[in-house]
């Protein structure tokens, strides 16, 4: 009889050993996993490389240099390569986030190989 204070405990059955340490592997690389996501930055470009935007994988501009060269564009002009820069980084950023997600996903019906009609 499993003690009230071993919830985790098997009492010898090795199959469910077994699922209790792929479970506690499982949970240890999600917890990996969510301190890389939190990290993810992508990094875009814009009028030559005279503008440069990092954004988070949420697409929130979190950097922004401006060579100086660069405002000689006009305000108009400017405008659209801080645009430009900032969806370029924030794209990037995305597919460094799904890169990180994807071994995750494989197999499962979110798995877009299969355009998720995938079923276990």
């Amino acid at each position: 009889m499993t003690s009230p204070g071993d919830p985790f405990s098997t009492g010898g059955d090795q199959e469910l050993g077994r699922l209790l340490d792929r479970f506690q592997q499982d949970v240890a690389a999600i917890e990996g996993l969510s301190g890389r996501m939190a990290a993810v930055k992508g990094r875009g470009e814009a009028a030559q490389g005279r503008v440069v935007a990092e954004a988070t994988q949420t697409g929130a501009l979190c950097g922004l240099t401006i060579d100086p060269r660069a405002m000689r564009l006009g305000s108009a002009e400017l405008a659209a390569a801080v645009l430009e820069a900032a969806g370029n980084a924030a794209r990037a950023a995305e597919r460094e986030a799904g890169d990180l997600v994807a071994p995750f996903l494989a197999g499962t019906v979110l798995d877009g190989e299969d355009g998720g009609t995938r079923r276990s």
